[in-house]
C-alpha cells in the first residue's frame, strides 16, 4: 500500500485525509499521463455522498485543465464505470466512494482500460506527484482545454447489459433490495422490475448523509426482518457503491459471501462452467466452505484480503469464480470487479435453474464459528509488528491446536488492525481475540 492509495483507493475523511486539493491533482494528472499522445477520455462515475459532488467537480477541473475530457456517468455503481471503461474504448475511469464507510468519509478509486484497479506504479506516480512542491505538468490552452459530458447512457447500456444476464424471467418471484441509500438506488431495482420481479425495497432515499446508515450490507438484520414481514423469496443488500452483495434466504438467515461463493461455485461446476474446477477465496474465508467444497470435489485458491487480490489471481489463472465473504463476488465471464448487482442476478439464476429456495442450496456448508474485532490504533505497521503481539497470536494458534486459526491484519482503508478467529466454538474465539485485543492496548497501540 502507498501513501494515499490503498486497497481499494485513495480514501479518507472528506476535507481531513483526502482534499479537494488531491482530488485536482489525481486529475491533472490522470489527464496528463492519459493524454500524451491524443485527447484522453476519462469517464467518472459516484455515490450519494454529499461530498462526491464537490470531488466530482475538483477532479473534473484537473482533468479538463490537463486537456481531458470528462464524461459523467453522475450517481452509479463502481462496477458500471468499470464496465464502460471496457466497454467504450475510455482511457480509464474514476469512481467517487467510500464503499461501506460512513457518509463523512469518501475516496477516489481509479479504473484502468481494461476495467481492472489501477496497476500500484501509476499510483505511485500520482502519489509522487500529490506531494511534489512543483507542478512540472502542462496546462492546455485554447481549443486543447478538455470538456464535461453527461454520460447518463453509459449507465443505462450497463443496466441493459446487467437484463441481458438473466437466463430466466423473474416474473412474480417476491425479491427485496437492500439499496443501502447508495449508489444501487440508480440501477438495481430497474433490473428486477425490467425482469419481472415484484421488487420490494427499502434504504431507497438518498439524502447525502445516509448512506450505509443502518442499512445495506453492513447492517443486514434490517433486510432479514424485512423478507420474513413481506414473505418474500428472497433478499439482496448492496454496500454503498454496489460492488458487493449479501444475500438473505426466504427463511431471513443470511447468506455471505462464502455461502454465496459455494452455491454458485456447485452450480457452475455441475454445468460445466468452473474454469479449473476451482474457486478462488482470501484468507478471511471460513473453513466450513472449504471444507464443503473439498466434499464436492471442487478445489480452491487463497489470497490476500481484497477484491483486487482475488482479481489478479483470477485473471492470471483463467478462474471464472472468486470472491471475500464480505461479499465481493466475482464472475470473470461478465464481469473484472465485483458487482453486486450482477451477483444478484446470478444467484437468482441458481434459484431458478435449480428449482430450489435459498436456504436449501447452501444447506450443506457448515459455517465454523467466527469473530471479528476491529481495533483502532495509531499505526498499523508498529501494532501488527509488535513482539508481544506477534507472541500472543502464535500462543492462540497453538492452543486451537488445528481446530481453527488467527488472522491479524491491517485494514486497507482505515486505521484499524482486524483481529479474527476461527474455532470450533464461539467461547474459543472469544477468548483468543480478547487476550490478543488487550495485548495490543497493553502495549500503547491503541487511540
Amino acid at each position: 500500500m502507498g501513501k494515499y492509495f490503498g486497497t481499494d483507493g485513495f480514501r479518507g475523511e472528506a476535507n481531513v485525509d483526502l482534499t479537494v486539493e488531491h482530488a485536482f491533482k489525481v486529475g491533472r494528472f490522470l489527464g496528463c499521463y492519459y493524454g500524451k499522445d491524443h485527447k484522453a477520455k476519462i469517464v467518472i462515475g459516484k455515490d450519494t455522498r454529499r461530498s462526491s459532488y464537490m470531488f466530482e467537480y475538483s477532479l473534473v477541473a484537473g482533468l479538463t485543465a490537463s486537456g481531458a475530457d470528462a464524461y459523467l456517468l453522475h450517481v452509479t455503481t463502481t462496477p458500471s464505470v468499470s464496465y464502460v471503461v471496457r466497454s467504450e474504448d475510455f482511457d480509464c475511469g474514476i469512481m467517487i466512494t467510500a464503499s461501506h464507510n460512513p457518509f463523512y468519509d469518501n475516496g477516489i478509486k481509479v479504473i484502468n482500460g481494461q476495467g481492472f484497479k489501477l496497476e500500484a506504479d501509476i499510483e505511485a506516480m500520482i502519489e509522487d506527484y500529490i506531494d511534489s512542491e512543483e507542478d512540472n505538468l502542462p496546462l492546455a490552452k485554447r481549443e486543447d482545454i478538455g470538456k464535461t459530458v453527461d454520460y447518463a447512457m453509459g449507465r443505462n447500456r450497463y443496466i441493459g447489459h446487467l437484463i441481458s444476464l438473466a437466463t430466466r424471467s423473474f416474473d412474480g418471484i417476491k425479491v427485496g433490495l437492500d439499496l443501502a441509500n447508495g449508489s444501487a438506488t440508480t440501477v438495481a431495482k430497474g433490473v428486477f422490475d425490467a425482469l419481472g420481479a415484484k421488487t420490494y425495497v427499502m434504504a431507497n432515499e438518498p439524502n447525502g448523509l445516509n448512506i450505509n446508515t443502518d442499512c445495506g450490507s453492513t447492517h443486514i438484520e434490517k433486510l432479514q426482518k424485512f423478507v420474513v414481514e413481506n414473505g418474500l423469496a428472497v433478499g439482496f443488500a448492496y454496500d454503498g457503491d454496489a460492488d458487493r452483495c449479501l444475500c438473505v434466504d426466504e427463511k431471513g438467515n443470511l447468506v455471505d459471501g462464502d455461502r454465496i461463493m459455494y452455491m454458485c461455485g456447485v452450480y457452475m461446476a455441475k454445468r460445466g462452467e468452473l474454469n479449473n474446477n476451482t474457486v478462488v477465496t482470501t484468507v478471511m474465508s471460513n473453513m466450513g466452505l472449504y471444507k464443503a467444497l473439498e466434499a464436492k470435489g471442487i478445489r480452491y485458491e487463497q489470497t490476500a484480503v481484497g477484491d483486487k487480490y482475488v482479481s489478479e489471481n483470477m485473471l492470471a489463472n483463467d478462474h471464472s469464480l472468486g470472491g471475500e465473504n464480505s461479499g465481493h463476488i466475482i464472475f470473470s465471464k461478465y464481469a473484472k470487479t465485483g458487482d453486486g448487482v450482477l451477483t444478484s442476478v446470478k444467484i437468482m439464476e441458481v434459484m431458478l435453474e435449480s428449482k430450489l429456495p435459498i436456504s436449501e442450496l447452501s444447506k450443506d456448508m457448515k459455517t465454523y464459528p467466527q469473530l471479528l474485532k476491529n481495533v483502532r490504533v495509531k499505526n498499523k505497521k508498529l501494532a501488527r509488528e509488535d513482539e508481544e503481539v506477534i507472541k500472543a497470536v502464535e500462543e492462540a494458534t497453538k492452543e486451537l491446536n488445528g481446530n481453527g486459526r488467527i488472522l491479524l491484519r491491517e485494514s486497507g482503508t482505515e486505521p484499524v488492525i482486524r483481529v479474527m478467529a476461527e474455532a470450533d466454538s464461539m467461547e474459543k474465539c472469544e477468548k483468543v481475540v480478547g487476550r490478543i485485543v488487550d495485548v495490543i492496548a497493553k502495549q500503547g497501540h491503541v487511540c
